[in-house]
Protein backbone atom coordinates (compact mmCIF):
# COMPACT_ATOMS: atom_id res chain seq x y z
CA UNK A 1 0.00 0.00 0.00
CA UNK A 2 1.38 3.61 -0.59
CA UNK A 3 0.14 6.79 1.15
CA UNK A 4 0.26 10.54 -0.49
CA UNK A 5 0.48 13.19 1.97
CA UNK A 6 -1.08 16.72 0.57
CA UNK A 7 1.38 19.09 2.30
CA UNK A 8 0.77 22.47 0.64
CA UNK A 9 -1.70 25.36 2.38
CA UNK A 10 -1.99 28.75 2.23
CA UNK A 11 -1.51 29.41 5.73
CA UNK A 12 -4.68 31.84 6.05
CA UNK A 13 -6.82 30.46 8.66
CA UNK A 14 -4.62 29.76 11.87
CA UNK A 15 -3.19 33.04 10.96
CA UNK A 16 -1.48 35.23 12.37
CA UNK A 17 0.44 31.80 13.50
CA UNK A 18 0.43 30.59 10.58
CA UNK A 19 1.18 32.26 7.35
CA UNK A 20 1.88 31.75 3.53
CA UNK A 21 5.57 30.30 3.97
CA UNK A 22 4.37 28.71 6.80
CA UNK A 23 1.40 27.19 7.31
CA UNK A 24 -0.44 25.16 9.86
CA UNK A 25 0.78 21.77 8.68
CA UNK A 26 3.91 22.87 9.52
CA UNK A 27 2.89 24.26 13.21
CA UNK A 28 2.66 21.82 16.63
CA UNK A 29 -0.68 22.72 17.61
CA UNK A 30 -0.90 19.25 19.53
CA UNK A 31 2.22 18.08 21.19
CA UNK A 32 5.58 17.29 20.48
CA UNK A 33 5.18 16.60 16.26
CA UNK A 34 3.74 19.58 13.56
CA UNK A 35 0.32 18.40 12.27
CA UNK A 36 3.03 17.20 8.76
CA UNK A 37 4.55 15.15 11.00
CA UNK A 38 1.80 13.55 12.97
CA UNK A 39 -0.11 12.74 9.37
CA UNK A 40 3.50 10.88 8.57
CA UNK A 41 3.02 8.93 11.57
CA UNK A 42 -0.26 7.94 11.29
CA UNK A 43 0.03 6.84 7.78
CA UNK A 44 3.36 4.65 9.21
CA UNK A 45 1.44 2.58 11.64
CA UNK A 46 0.72 0.90 8.02
CA UNK A 47 2.40 1.82 5.43
CA UNK A 48 6.26 0.98 5.06
CA UNK A 49 8.22 4.83 5.15
CA UNK A 50 9.61 4.28 2.16
CA UNK A 51 5.47 4.19 0.05
CA UNK A 52 4.94 7.40 1.68
CA UNK A 53 5.03 10.03 -1.04
CA UNK A 54 4.67 13.84 0.05
CA UNK A 55 3.77 16.78 -2.33
CA UNK A 56 4.25 20.59 -1.63
CA UNK A 57 4.49 23.68 -2.85
CA UNK A 58 7.82 24.74 -3.63
CA UNK A 59 8.06 27.21 -1.13
CA UNK A 60 7.23 24.69 1.47
CA UNK A 61 9.28 22.44 0.49
CA UNK A 62 12.70 22.74 2.58
CA UNK A 63 10.42 23.12 5.70
CA UNK A 64 8.39 20.06 4.50
CA UNK A 65 11.62 17.74 4.00
CA UNK A 66 13.26 18.95 7.31
CA UNK A 67 10.22 17.84 9.41
CA UNK A 68 9.97 15.03 7.48
CA UNK A 69 13.51 13.74 7.78
CA UNK A 70 13.53 14.15 11.59
CA UNK A 71 11.04 11.00 11.48
CA UNK A 72 12.13 8.94 8.29
CA UNK A 73 15.52 10.66 6.85
CA UNK A 74 14.67 8.80 3.42
CA UNK A 75 11.28 10.12 3.31
CA UNK A 76 10.19 11.10 -0.32
CA UNK A 77 9.16 14.84 -1.42
CA UNK A 78 7.99 16.16 -4.27
CA UNK A 79 7.55 20.17 -4.61
CA UNK A 80 5.12 21.47 -7.38
CA UNK A 81 6.84 24.21 -9.23
CA UNK A 82 3.30 26.28 -8.31
CA UNK A 83 -0.40 25.99 -6.52
CA UNK A 84 -2.56 24.16 -8.83
CA UNK A 85 -4.90 23.08 -6.44
CA UNK A 86 -4.84 19.21 -5.38
CA UNK A 87 -6.16 17.55 -9.00
CA UNK A 88 -3.01 18.31 -10.42
CA UNK A 89 -0.47 17.45 -7.71
CA UNK A 90 -2.58 14.24 -6.53
CA UNK A 91 -2.07 12.87 -10.37
CA UNK A 92 1.64 13.90 -10.42
CA UNK A 93 2.04 11.77 -7.43
CA UNK A 94 0.24 9.07 -9.42
CA UNK A 95 2.51 9.20 -11.93
CA UNK A 96 5.38 9.11 -9.78
CA UNK A 97 4.03 5.40 -8.17
CA UNK A 98 3.03 3.99 -11.61
CA UNK A 99 6.68 4.74 -13.08
CA UNK A 100 8.76 3.93 -9.65
CA UNK A 101 6.49 1.23 -7.91
CA UNK A 102 2.73 -0.72 -8.21
CA UNK A 103 0.47 0.91 -10.32
CA UNK A 104 -1.87 -2.19 -9.19
CA UNK A 105 -1.02 -0.89 -5.26
CA UNK A 106 -3.56 0.67 -3.71
CA UNK A 107 -2.54 4.65 -2.29
CA UNK A 108 -4.43 6.58 0.28
CA UNK A 109 -4.40 10.23 -0.02
CA UNK A 110 -4.57 12.35 2.93
CA UNK A 111 -4.29 16.19 3.82
CA UNK A 112 -1.69 17.19 5.77
CA UNK A 113 -3.28 19.13 8.26
CA UNK A 114 -5.72 17.29 9.39
CA UNK A 115 -6.13 16.61 13.32
CA UNK A 116 -6.87 12.83 14.01
CA UNK A 117 -5.87 11.57 17.71
CA UNK A 118 -7.44 7.96 17.63
CA UNK A 119 -4.65 6.13 14.92
CA UNK A 120 -6.51 2.59 15.51
CA UNK A 121 -9.78 3.79 14.64
CA UNK A 122 -8.82 5.37 11.33
CA UNK A 123 -7.06 2.33 10.83
CA UNK A 124 -9.93 0.07 11.26
CA UNK A 125 -11.99 2.49 8.58
CA UNK A 126 -9.00 1.87 6.23
CA UNK A 127 -9.54 -1.04 6.63
CA UNK A 128 -13.44 -1.78 6.02
CA UNK A 129 -13.10 0.34 2.82
CA UNK A 130 -9.87 -1.76 1.34
CA UNK A 131 -12.77 -4.47 -0.66
CA UNK A 132 -14.21 -1.60 -2.64
CA UNK A 133 -11.11 -0.44 -3.02
CA UNK A 134 -9.43 -3.77 -4.46
CA UNK A 135 -12.31 -4.12 -6.70
CA UNK A 136 -11.81 -0.74 -8.53
CA UNK A 137 -13.89 1.96 -6.52
CA UNK A 138 -12.55 5.38 -5.08
CA UNK A 139 -13.48 5.06 -1.30
CA UNK A 140 -13.78 8.42 0.46
CA UNK A 141 -13.80 8.63 4.13
CA UNK A 142 -16.23 10.59 5.17
CA UNK A 143 -17.70 11.79 8.75
CA UNK A 144 -20.65 11.94 10.36
CA UNK A 145 -22.16 14.88 10.76
CA UNK A 146 -22.67 16.43 14.93
CA UNK A 147 -24.17 19.47 13.62
CA UNK A 148 -25.22 21.68 11.11
CA UNK A 149 -21.90 22.45 9.58
CA UNK A 150 -21.91 25.20 6.37
CA UNK A 151 -18.12 24.86 6.67
CA UNK A 152 -17.68 21.83 4.88
CA UNK A 153 -19.14 20.35 1.72
CA UNK A 154 -20.85 16.81 2.24
CA UNK A 155 -21.23 13.72 0.42
CA UNK A 156 -24.39 12.12 0.04
CA UNK A 157 -25.36 8.60 0.31
CA UNK A 158 -27.24 5.63 -1.37
CA UNK A 159 -27.51 2.12 -0.91
CA UNK A 160 -24.87 -0.22 -0.31
CA UNK A 161 -21.14 -1.86 -1.99
CA UNK A 162 -18.89 -4.21 -0.79
CA UNK A 163 -19.77 -3.65 2.76
CA UNK A 164 -19.88 0.20 2.87
CA UNK A 165 -21.57 2.89 1.30
CA UNK A 166 -22.18 4.06 -2.12
CA UNK A 167 -21.79 7.38 -3.35
CA UNK A 168 -25.46 9.21 -4.74
CA UNK A 169 -23.52 12.48 -5.01
CA UNK A 170 -21.03 15.36 -3.82
CA UNK A 171 -22.85 18.80 -2.83
CA UNK A 172 -21.51 22.25 -2.35
CA UNK A 173 -21.08 23.89 0.88
CA UNK A 174 -24.72 24.66 1.90
CA UNK A 175 -26.66 27.64 4.01
CA UNK A 176 -27.98 26.32 7.69
CA UNK A 177 -31.09 26.09 6.89
CA UNK A 178 -29.98 23.28 4.24
CA UNK A 179 -27.36 21.83 6.59
CA UNK A 180 -29.94 20.78 9.29
CA UNK A 181 -31.96 18.97 6.71
CA UNK A 182 -28.72 17.27 5.84
CA UNK A 183 -28.37 16.47 9.79
CA UNK A 184 -31.72 14.79 9.82
CA UNK A 185 -31.89 13.03 6.64
CA UNK A 186 -28.56 10.39 8.14
CA UNK A 187 -27.71 10.25 4.51
CA UNK A 188 -24.89 12.73 4.14
CA UNK A 189 -21.54 12.71 5.72
CA UNK A 190 -18.65 15.75 5.59
CA UNK A 191 -16.25 15.64 3.15
CA UNK A 192 -13.10 14.97 5.11
CA UNK A 193 -11.08 14.92 1.71
CA UNK A 194 -9.79 11.59 2.69
CA UNK A 195 -9.55 8.78 -0.35
CA UNK A 196 -8.13 5.85 -1.35
CA UNK A 197 -8.11 3.44 -4.72
CA UNK A 198 -5.75 1.30 -6.91
CA UNK A 199 -3.34 3.91 -8.60
CA UNK A 200 -4.19 2.51 -12.08
CA UNK A 201 -8.02 3.18 -11.06
CA UNK A 202 -7.17 6.96 -10.29
CA UNK A 203 -5.19 7.63 -13.34
CA UNK A 204 -7.99 5.59 -15.50
CA UNK A 205 -10.52 8.14 -13.96
CA UNK A 206 -8.25 11.39 -14.46
CA UNK A 207 -7.94 10.16 -18.26
CA UNK A 208 -11.43 9.75 -18.53
CA UNK A 209 -12.55 13.23 -16.36
CA UNK A 210 -9.55 15.33 -16.49
CA UNK A 211 -7.76 14.77 -19.83
CA UNK A 212 -5.57 17.79 -19.75
CA UNK A 213 -4.07 16.78 -16.62
CA UNK A 214 -3.83 13.64 -17.29
CA UNK A 215 -1.77 14.12 -21.21
CA UNK A 216 1.06 16.02 -19.17
CA UNK A 217 1.41 13.59 -17.50
CA UNK A 218 3.44 11.78 -20.08
CA UNK A 219 5.67 14.51 -20.06
CA UNK A 220 6.73 13.68 -15.97
CA UNK A 221 10.02 11.50 -16.01
CA UNK A 222 10.79 10.30 -12.51
CA UNK A 223 13.15 7.98 -13.59
CA UNK A 224 15.11 10.97 -14.51
CA UNK A 225 14.63 13.05 -11.75
CA UNK A 226 11.69 13.43 -9.03
CA UNK A 227 11.61 17.35 -10.31
CA UNK A 228 8.65 17.99 -11.21
CA UNK A 229 8.85 20.26 -14.55
CA UNK A 230 7.74 24.30 -14.12
CA UNK A 231 6.93 24.16 -18.00
CA UNK A 232 4.62 20.90 -17.47
CA UNK A 233 2.61 22.21 -14.59
CA UNK A 234 2.03 25.21 -15.69
CA UNK A 235 0.23 23.60 -18.75
CA UNK A 236 -2.04 21.96 -16.34
CA UNK A 237 -5.51 23.42 -15.17
CA UNK A 238 -6.10 24.57 -11.36
CA UNK A 239 -8.49 22.34 -10.05
CA UNK A 240 -9.39 20.53 -6.99
CA UNK A 241 -9.79 16.74 -7.01
CA UNK A 242 -13.21 16.94 -6.09
CA UNK A 243 -13.99 18.52 -9.24
CA UNK A 244 -11.67 17.33 -11.52
CA UNK A 245 -12.69 13.67 -10.49
CA UNK A 246 -14.77 12.67 -7.62
CA UNK A 247 -17.80 14.55 -8.22
CA UNK A 248 -18.26 12.90 -12.06
CA UNK A 249 -17.11 9.29 -11.62
CA UNK A 250 -19.65 6.57 -10.69
CA UNK A 251 -17.05 4.29 -8.90
CA UNK A 252 -17.28 6.34 -5.08
CA UNK A 253 -17.74 4.92 -1.99
CA UNK A 254 -17.68 6.03 0.93
CA UNK A 255 -16.49 4.39 4.64
CA UNK A 256 -17.73 6.22 7.96
CA UNK A 257 -14.73 7.69 9.78
CA UNK A 258 -14.48 5.62 12.70
CA UNK A 259 -11.45 7.93 14.30
CA UNK A 260 -11.99 11.69 15.33
CA UNK A 261 -11.10 14.18 13.16
CA UNK A 262 -11.30 17.88 12.58
CA UNK A 263 -9.78 20.24 9.72
CA UNK A 264 -8.62 22.58 12.28
CA UNK A 265 -10.47 25.20 9.82
CA UNK A 266 -10.50 27.73 12.08
CA UNK A 267 -9.55 28.78 15.71
CA UNK A 268 -12.58 27.70 17.01
CA UNK A 269 -12.71 24.48 15.80
CA UNK A 270 -8.81 24.23 17.40
CA UNK A 271 -10.56 25.87 20.88
CA UNK A 272 -12.87 23.14 20.53
CA UNK A 273 -10.43 20.20 20.28
CA UNK A 274 -8.32 21.61 22.66
CA UNK A 275 -8.29 20.98 26.51
CA UNK A 276 -9.78 23.62 28.86
CA UNK A 277 -9.76 25.05 32.51
CA UNK A 278 -12.90 25.11 34.43
CA UNK A 279 -13.56 28.35 32.88
CA UNK A 280 -13.86 27.36 29.44
CA UNK A 281 -10.74 28.31 28.40
CA UNK A 282 -7.52 27.34 26.41
CA UNK A 283 -4.08 29.32 27.88
CA UNK A 284 -1.09 29.17 25.75
CA UNK A 285 2.32 31.37 27.19
CA UNK A 286 2.15 33.87 30.04
CA UNK A 287 -1.39 35.16 30.38
CA UNK A 288 -2.91 36.46 33.16
CA UNK A 289 -6.78 36.29 33.14
CA UNK A 290 -9.37 37.93 35.76
CA UNK A 291 -12.93 36.74 35.15
CA UNK A 292 -12.69 35.51 31.66
CA UNK A 293 -14.68 32.52 30.24
CA UNK A 294 -15.14 30.38 26.87
CA UNK A 295 -11.92 32.39 25.19
CA UNK A 296 -8.59 30.54 23.69
CA UNK A 297 -5.76 33.32 24.09
CA UNK A 298 -2.35 32.48 22.82
CA UNK A 299 0.69 34.62 23.31
CA UNK A 300 3.94 33.74 22.07
CA UNK A 301 6.56 35.99 24.00
CA UNK A 302 4.81 39.06 25.56
CA UNK A 303 2.42 38.81 28.91
CA UNK A 304 -1.22 38.94 27.73
CA UNK A 305 -3.26 40.50 30.61
CA UNK A 306 -7.57 40.12 29.91
CA UNK A 307 -9.90 41.00 31.71
CA UNK A 308 -14.21 40.17 31.42
CA UNK A 309 -13.89 38.56 28.62
CA UNK A 310 -16.49 35.62 27.21
CA UNK A 311 -15.96 34.12 23.93
CA UNK A 312 -13.07 35.36 22.71
CA UNK A 313 -10.05 34.62 20.30
CA UNK A 314 -7.30 36.80 21.44
CA UNK A 315 -3.88 35.39 19.20
CA UNK A 316 -0.19 37.55 19.90
CA UNK A 317 2.65 36.89 18.19
CA UNK A 318 5.45 39.21 17.44
CA UNK A 319 4.44 41.27 14.82
CA UNK A 320 0.77 40.53 14.89
CA UNK A 321 -2.75 40.58 17.22
CA UNK A 322 -5.78 38.97 16.30
CA UNK A 323 -9.00 39.74 18.29
CA UNK A 324 -12.64 38.39 17.41
CA UNK A 325 -15.37 36.63 18.40
CA UNK A 326 -15.03 32.66 18.41
CA UNK A 327 -18.01 32.87 16.20
CA UNK A 328 -16.64 34.95 14.10
CA UNK A 329 -12.56 33.00 13.46
CA UNK A 330 -13.51 32.02 10.12
CA UNK A 331 -14.03 35.19 8.69
CA UNK A 332 -9.81 35.06 9.87
CA UNK A 333 -9.47 34.66 6.30
CA UNK A 334 -10.48 37.77 5.18
CA UNK A 335 -8.42 39.78 6.98
CA UNK A 336 -5.39 37.72 5.39
CA UNK A 337 -6.41 38.44 2.11
CA UNK A 338 -6.54 41.61 2.93
CA UNK A 339 -3.13 41.78 3.96
CA UNK A 340 -2.19 39.94 1.12
CA UNK A 341 -3.84 42.71 -1.44
CA UNK A 342 -2.43 45.03 0.64
CA UNK A 343 1.07 43.50 -0.10
CA UNK A 344 1.75 43.60 4.16
CA UNK A 345 4.59 40.79 4.78
CA UNK A 346 2.67 39.74 8.10
CA UNK A 347 0.65 37.62 5.73
CA UNK A 348 3.25 35.49 4.32
CA UNK A 349 5.98 35.27 6.94
CA UNK A 350 6.96 35.41 10.65
CA UNK A 351 9.01 38.30 11.47
CA UNK A 352 11.09 35.55 13.11
CA UNK A 353 11.57 32.20 10.92
CA UNK A 354 12.78 29.26 12.14
CA UNK A 355 15.66 27.17 10.29
CA UNK A 356 17.01 23.94 10.54
CA UNK A 357 20.58 25.59 11.69
CA UNK A 358 18.58 28.21 14.36
CA UNK A 359 16.20 31.10 13.10
CA UNK A 360 16.56 34.81 11.86
CA UNK A 361 14.68 38.12 12.56
CA UNK A 362 14.40 40.91 10.18
CA UNK A 363 15.06 43.84 11.61
CA UNK A 364 14.16 46.68 8.73
CA UNK A 365 13.18 46.25 5.30
CA UNK A 366 12.98 48.83 2.51
CA UNK A 367 13.73 49.83 -0.72
CA UNK A 368 17.05 47.88 -1.98
CA UNK A 369 18.06 46.90 1.77
CA UNK A 370 16.97 43.93 4.46
CA UNK A 371 18.61 44.07 8.04
CA UNK A 372 18.36 40.41 9.58
CA UNK A 373 19.65 38.92 12.83
CA UNK A 374 20.34 35.55 12.67
CA UNK A 375 21.69 32.75 15.09
CA UNK A 376 23.15 29.92 13.87
CA UNK A 377 22.88 26.76 16.90
CA UNK A 378 26.25 25.07 18.08
CA UNK A 379 27.47 22.56 15.70
CA UNK A 380 24.84 24.04 12.89
CA UNK A 381 26.13 25.12 9.24
CA UNK A 382 23.91 27.21 6.83
CA UNK A 383 24.79 26.01 3.12
CA UNK A 384 27.06 26.89 0.40
CA UNK A 385 25.21 29.34 -1.50
CA UNK A 386 25.65 32.72 -3.77
CA UNK A 387 22.87 35.09 -4.83
CA UNK A 388 22.17 36.76 -7.93
CA UNK A 389 20.35 39.95 -7.00
CA UNK A 390 22.19 41.08 -3.73
CA UNK A 391 25.29 41.15 -1.48
CA UNK A 392 25.48 40.84 2.18
CA UNK A 393 27.54 42.56 4.83
CA UNK A 394 27.92 40.56 8.20
CA UNK A 395 29.07 41.65 11.86
CA UNK A 396 29.58 39.27 14.29
CA UNK A 397 27.52 40.05 17.61
CA UNK A 398 28.12 37.27 19.82
CA UNK A 399 30.06 33.85 19.73
CA UNK A 400 32.27 32.79 16.63
CA UNK A 401 31.93 32.16 12.96
CA UNK A 402 33.23 30.49 10.45
CA UNK A 403 32.45 31.73 6.52
CA UNK A 404 33.56 30.05 3.42
CA UNK A 405 33.89 32.80 1.03
CA UNK A 406 34.86 31.61 -2.61
CA UNK A 407 36.65 28.07 -0.84
CA UNK A 408 38.43 30.47 1.91
CA UNK A 409 37.87 29.58 5.30
CA UNK A 410 37.55 33.21 7.22
CA UNK A 411 37.20 32.87 11.49
CA UNK A 412 35.48 35.93 13.19
CA UNK A 413 35.41 37.04 16.48
CA UNK A 414 32.65 39.61 17.89
CA UNK A 415 32.93 42.67 16.37
CA UNK A 416 34.29 41.85 13.68
CA UNK A 417 33.02 41.76 9.83
CA UNK A 418 33.10 40.46 6.58
CA UNK A 419 31.33 41.12 3.12
CA UNK A 420 29.92 38.95 0.65
CA UNK A 421 29.92 40.07 -3.04
CA UNK A 422 27.46 39.64 -5.38
CA UNK A 423 27.38 36.09 -6.57
CA UNK A 424 30.09 34.79 -4.47
CA UNK A 425 29.80 30.90 -3.15
CA UNK A 426 29.78 31.56 0.82
CA UNK A 427 28.41 30.08 3.77
CA UNK A 428 28.13 30.64 7.60
CA UNK A 429 28.82 28.40 10.27
CA UNK A 430 29.24 27.73 13.81
CA UNK A 431 31.54 24.93 14.58
CA UNK A 432 31.48 25.84 18.12
CA UNK A 433 29.47 24.91 21.21
CA UNK A 434 27.93 28.72 21.77
CA UNK A 435 25.53 30.12 19.83
CA UNK A 436 26.44 32.51 17.14
CA UNK A 437 24.65 35.71 16.34
CA UNK A 438 25.34 38.01 13.95
CA UNK A 439 23.48 41.49 12.23
CA UNK A 440 23.32 40.67 8.22
CA UNK A 441 21.95 43.39 5.76
CA UNK A 442 21.34 42.64 2.30
CA UNK A 443 21.52 45.26 -0.37
CA UNK A 444 20.36 45.05 -4.19
CA UNK A 445 18.29 45.05 -6.83
CA UNK A 446 15.69 42.40 -5.71
CA UNK A 447 15.59 41.27 -1.89
CA UNK A 448 13.74 37.72 -1.84
CA UNK A 449 14.10 34.21 -0.07
CA UNK A 450 13.92 32.73 -2.93
CA UNK A 451 17.07 34.56 -4.70
CA UNK A 452 19.02 31.79 -3.49
CA UNK A 453 21.53 29.23 -5.36
CA UNK A 454 22.39 26.11 -2.99
CA UNK A 455 25.40 24.31 -3.72
CA UNK A 456 26.04 22.08 -0.82
CA UNK A 457 23.47 21.56 1.98
CA UNK A 458 23.45 19.31 5.08
CA UNK A 459 19.97 19.19 5.27
CA UNK A 460 19.15 18.21 1.98
CA UNK A 461 17.89 21.13 0.54
CA UNK A 462 20.31 21.50 -2.72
Amino acid sequence: MYGIILAGGSGSRLWPLSRELYPKQLLKLDGDLSLLQSTFKRLQSFISPENIISITNIKHANDVKFQLAQIDKNSVVLAEPMAKNTAPAIASVLEYLKQMKNPDEIVIIVPSDHLVKNTEAFNATVKEGMKAAENGYIVTFGIKPTYAETGYGYIKTNGEVFGINKVEQFVEKPDTKTAEEYLKNGNYYWNGGIFMAKVSVLLEEFEKYAPEIFANLKKLNFKESNTIKYGVFEDMPSISIDYAIMEKSDKIALSPLKSDWSDLGSWQSLYDVTQKDSNGNVFDGHVIAEDVEDSFIYSDKKVVAAIGLKNVILVNTEDAILACNKNDSQAVKKVYEKLKKEDDKSHLVHKTVFRPWGWYTCLAEGEGYLTKVICVSPGQKLSIQSHNHRSEHWVVLEGQAKVILNDEDNYLQAGQSIDIPLKAKHSLQNPYDKDLKIIEVQKGDYISEDDIIRYEDVYGRV
